[in-house]
């Protein structure tokens, strides 16, 4: 169960900054502030990290060991989630 909930919140992850990342190269664009082009560096760095994350735990069967790890491993993506969800309302608002 756990790791289903941390593929999940990975992907939920790419899905906010692919969001995220389309405002902010917008707002470079019009603005070409240092703070827009940050936050999208931001963005391209969690979206390379979150697409890793989401194609091992496709991919790869050794991830599917349970115990504390993967509890550790799916409070962390969730608490990036969070975050996320977090900043996009920030971002949106």
């Amino acid at each position: 169960m756990w790791f289903e909930v941390a593929r999940g919140a990975a992907a939920l992850n790419v899905i906010i900054l692919l969001a995220l990342s389309f405002v902010w190269v917008r707002n470079y664009r019009q603005f070409r502030s240092k703070h827009a082009l940050g936050l999208l560096a931001f963005a391209v760095l969690m979206l390379a990290e979150n697409g890793m994350a989401l194609y091992f735990f496709t991919v790869d069967p050794m991830l599917r060991m349970g115990g504390e790890r993967q509890i550790a491993q799916t409070a962390l993506r969730l608490l990036m989630t969070a975050a996320l969800v977090f900043l996009a309302w920030i971002t949106w608002d």
